[in-house]
Formats: C-alpha cells, sequence, structure tokens
C-alpha cells in the first residue's frame, strides 16, 4: 500500500538490522503481526516461530510464509518451553500490552540463559511529545530510553546496547517540505486527499532513508523509535 509504506519501511529496516545478529540460532518473534518481518529473519535464523495474539494474523503469516512457523497465542503466557530460544524479538509491541513486569517476565522465561532480548518501541519524546499518555489510543504506554531499559533490567536482563532509529537526510529534507513534519503531514488526513507529492515522497522512502545509531553516536532521546539489545545472564534460573 503506497500511502502505508514510510511506516512499512520504518519497522522492515529494525529487521534489516536484526537479522545478522540472529543468523544460526533459534529465535522466536513476540508479537508477529502480519509476518512478513519473521519471514525476513527467517533468511539467516536456523529456526524461527512468530506467535500472534490475532488468529487471523497468526493464520495469514502461516499461509504467507513457509520459511516460518506461525502461532496464535497469548503473549503473557507464550506456548514455549522456558529457556528453549537463543534470542527473542519483539517489535513495536510492547507499547500496546497491558502488565509491562509481566511481559518481560514472560520473555525471560522463554530465553536460555545466555540469550538475548531484542526490543523496539516508539520513543515517547518524540512519538507524543510533552505528553504522558500516547497520542495513539491503541498504545497502553509509551516509553523514553531511560523507562526502558529500567523496566527490562528490573526484569532481569543486563542491558547490552541502547540504539535509536533515526530519519536520513532524505526524510528530514521532507520535513520542511511538507510543513515541518513529514510524520505529521501523513497523518493530518485520510490519503485519498494527499497532495500528489506528499504521496510520491512517501511511496518512494525505503530502508535506506532510516539509520540505526548506538546511543554513543547519536542522541537516543532524538531518535523515532528505540531499539535496545538486552541478554539474560548465564547462569540464571
Amino acid at each position: 500500500m503506497p500511502a502505508e509504506n514510510y511506516w512499512f519501511r520504518r519497522h522492515e529496516v529494525v529487521y534489516e538490522f536484526l537479522a545478522p545478529r540472529v543468523a544460526g540460532q533459534q529465535v522466536l518473534e513476540v508479537g508477529c503481526g502480519e509476518g512478513y518481518g519473521t519471514a525476513l529473519l527467517a533468511r539467516s535464523a536456523a529456526r524461527i516461530v512468530g506467535v500472534d495474539y490475532d488468529a487471523a494474523a497468526a493464520a495469514h503469516a502461516a499461509r504467507s510464509y513457509p520459511a516460518a512457523r506461525f502461532a496464535r497465542a497469548n503473549l503473557a503466557a507464550l506456548p514455549v518451553p522456558s529457556g528453549s530460544f537463543d534470542a527473542l524479538v519483539t517489535l513495536q509491541v510492547i507499547e500496546h500490552v497491558w502488565n509491562h513486569p509481566e511481559f518481560v517476565g514472560e520473555c525471560r522465561r522463554a530465553v536460555r540463559p545466555g540469550g538475548r532480548l531484542l526490543v523496539s518501541t516508539p520513543n515517547r519524546l518524540t512519538f507524543s511529545p510533552g505528553r504522558d499518555t500516547p497520542l495513539n489510543p491503541f498504545h497502553t504506554k509509551e516509553f523514553t530510553a531511560r523507562e526502558l531499559t529500567k523496566l527490562l533490567a528490573g526484569g532481569g536482563f543486563e542491558i547490552e546496547a541502547v540504539l535509536g532509529l533515526h530519519a536520513g537526510s532524505r526524510l528530514t529534507a521532507w520535513d520542511a517540505a511538507h510543513g515541518g513534519s513529514f510524520v505529521d503531514a501523513q497523518l493530518a488526513a485520510p490519503p485519498q486527499s494527499w497532495e500528489p507529492e506528499l504521496l510520491r515522497d512517501v511511496a518512494s522512502v525505503t530502508t535506506s532513508d532510516f539509520a540505526v545509531l548506538a546511543a554513543d553516536v547519536h542522541e537516543v532521546d532524538e531518535s523515532l523509535d528505540l531499539l535496545v539489545l538486552a541478554r539474560r545472564p548465564a547462569g540464571t534460573a
């Protein structure tokens, strides 16, 4: 869908970034949605299972992406043995769940000691600026980097890296070209009423228009989305 291309690429680039980091591993994706990201990770993972609460999404993914396995599941009660995965990927999901410590604890249970949790979420400081409650009605809570790392550390994970997804030069140029915010221009009206220039620019976005940068390279509080790489300590029960 051309009008959704910006958001699709903004999600896809994180999967591309993570793919080599799960190469040869047993991977669980929690909140896989339509399944395209799980299929992308399947190119490098030894085995990957995607789970989603929405039954229709899980069924669609199973039909569409035979390189991965999919199941419908309650994300707070994952139907997997404890410690059975090398890595757990959950992208743009944690802001939708209701009990965040419970969710993090269930992720920790599913990952083996020494395994990794890879989690992304919108950066509250740029996604809902100046607000304590999310602009998106489907988000229960949005996080800053400090809040997210505190949550994960409190759930028994060691933080390895904090990164931010940032707009590249074309996207920042389009901010100025579309009234100060390329994103706000997309949200201001339904796509059928967009100016042709806006639809053209949205449809042309690629993953190369974004950059995933470490917090010591670029100020993470200015990022579009947060990405945290964490590890369950080895030797923990």
